[in-house]
Parts: structure tokens; C-alpha cells; sequence
């Protein structure tokens, strides 16, 4: 028998979180034209390891419905978030990545962009949040589906390959603005976030 009401998977508690994580990422790129470099890549390199972490393990479940679930990221949002990020990351941009599909055999550095990585995983997770705030159960189920495979097959990598390049950028980059870091006045950008504090609060509850 399936699952009917809040009993369904689409409301169990790691798809809630992994709702809540991917809500606040896609929050802070969209809300990113305000940000320096570092407030940007600090946000980042805590965020992303959390989104990892909760999409990891997302319940397994089947495609319900005949049709396909409609995407709702324009080609012009796309281009608006992957721009903004471009303009505060600058010169920081570019990385070389090792690991791309289909290129494990000559291992040859490609040049990869920050803020289209960022952006391509903005993207599948935006798609999902859509369909997941229709409140339809079979559509929020497929939705679960098709960003779960998206994630193995796709944007999972992307997360890990970027994760690298915004560590290297913000803890190696001598010219990165110098407001974040090391005791200024902005202090911590997520600070004030409920959302950090309650996952920290919660794993400070599972270790002890």
C-alpha cells in the first residue's frame, strides 16, 4: 500500500532537512548581488558541505507520474544568478578541475567556472523547490526522484568539485577583500542565520 498523507516519504524528516538546506542555498545566491568575495565564499564552504551531507541521504523512491515535471528555471535566471556571482568573484572565477566526466582517462586539467557550478546546482535544486511547494504528493515524490538522480549523476560532483575551488580561493587568495576574516567589524555572515545554528545545535546534540 503506498504511503498517503504526512506518512509519505516526500514529508520524512531527511527530506525536510534537505528541503531546508537547499531552500537557504538557493536564498543566498539569489540575495548574493550585496555580498563581497569572501562574505560569498565563506557562505559557501559552509552551506555546501550541509547540502552534501543532507542529499546523501535523500530516501529512495519511484517515479509516479506518466509526464515529466515541468522546470521552472528561466534561461534569464540563470544568467542573472550565474552573472551576479561572476561579478563579485571576478578574477577568482576560474579553476582548473582535474575530475570531469568523461575525461578520466587523460586526466587533462579543464578550465571550470565558480559561478557556473554554483549556478548549475542552483538550478536542479530550484526545479525541485518549485515542485516540492506545490504540495502535491505525487508531483513532490517525483520531484525527490529526479533530484536524487540529478545529484548522483550530476550536480553531486559539481558540489564536491567547487567545494575545492572556493576553499583554495578564500584561504590561499591574498587580494580577497579583508572584511570577513580575521576579526572585522562585519563579523560572521551566518551569524544570524536560525537555520546554521539549528543544524550545529543539532549535531552538538548527536555527539554528546
Amino acid at each position: 500500500m503506498e504511503q498517503e498523507g504526512l506518512d509519505h516519504i516526500v514529508y520524512s524528516k531527511n527530506v525536510l532537512e534537505f528541503v531546508t538546506v537547499g531552500n537557504e542555498y538557493c536564498n543566498q545566491l539569489e540575495n548574493s548581488f550585496d555580498k563581497t568575495s569572501k562574505e560569498l565564499l565563506t557562505i559557501m564552504v559552509r552551506i555546501l558541505p550541509l547540502l552534501y551531507i543532507k542529499a546523501v541521504v535523500l530516501p529512495k523512491t519511484d517515479f509516479v507520474l506518466e509526464e515529466n515535471i515541468e522546470k521552472t528555471v528561466r534561461e534569464e535566471d540563470y544568467i542573472r544568478v550565474q552573472h551576479t556571482l561572476l561579478n563579485i568573484l571576478g578574477q577568482h572565477d576560474d579553476f582548473l578541475e582535474v575530475f570531469v566526466q568523461d575525461n578520466e582517462l587523460d586526466q587533462r586539467d579543464v578550465a571550470s567556472s565558480i559561478s557556473e557550478n554554483l549556478t548549475d546546482i542552483y538550478q536542479d535544486l530550484k526545479d525541485f523547490l518549485f515542485a516540492y511547494r506545490i504540495g502535491v504528493t505525487d508531483i513532490m515524490n517525483d520531484a525527490l526522484v529526479e533530484v536524487t538522480n540529478s545529484f548522483e549523476m550530476y550536480w553531486g560532483q559539481k558540489l564536491v568539485n567547487v567545494l575545492r575551488a572556493c576553499h583554495n580561493v578564500l584561504y590561499s587568495a591574498e587580494d580577497l577583500d579583508d572584511d570577513i576574516l580575521g576579526g572585522s567589524e562585519s563579523g560572521d555572515p551566518l551569524k544570524d542565520n536560525d537555520w546554521f545554528s539549528r543544524f550545529q545545535d543539532q549535531w552538538n546534540d548527536e555527539e554528546n
